[in-house]
């Protein structure tokens, strides 16, 4: 079995995680001043878990634990969080997937999924092919093909031709 600090790891490929601690554990301290101060290691458990996308009963089932006493720790401490830092108060959380969606909205959440990156990078391959060049009476009309290469994390370069129809 994973340590309890690799499970749901894959959090912190997509969210600031440092953020969203801090911002929890703000959230906390506003809503239970007398708590113990900062995030426990359980509560940053959840949270990743929640934020890999897992339901409280997936979440439930890798800690060994009943779905039942997972909903209900998530509705005593992280859901009352994140409606603090939404500033939504009086909504209610209404189901687990929100939670991303919010703490989306709120700018917590780093790149989109990998496949998205371009890594502020340029093309390192850049074609511009003139296919027609056509005059009619006082107009000139020009069809060109644009095909641009980026740099890929892996070995192979990708390549978007955006003249292909899907």
């Amino acid at each position: 079995m994973a340590s309890k600090e690799d499970l749901f790891a894959e959090a912190a490929k997509n969210w600031d995680l440092e953020r969203l601690y801090q911002a929890f554990a703000e959230a906390k301290r506003q809503i239970s001043p007398r708590s113990r101060r900062g995030l426990t290691e359980t509560e940053k458990l959840y949270l990743r878990g929640l934020l890999s996308g897992c339901s409280p009963a997936e979440i439930a089932r890798q800690l060994f634990q009943t779905s039942k006493s997972a909903e209900v720790y998530l509705c005593k401490t992280l859901y009352q969080y994140v409606k603090k830092i939404a500033d939504v108060p009086n909504e209610p959380v209404g189901n687990w997937r929100n939670i991303c969606d919010r703490l989306q909205e709120a700018g917590y959440k780093t790149q989109s999924s990998p496949e998205f990156k371009i890594n502020n990078s340029v093309p390192t391959e850049a074609l511009v092919k003139i296919v027609n060049i056509g005059f009619k009476e006082s107009t000139v009309s020009i069809d060109i093909n644009i095909r641009l290469e980026f740099p890929s994390t892996s070995e192979t370069p990708k390549t978007e031709d955006l003249d292909k129809k899907d």
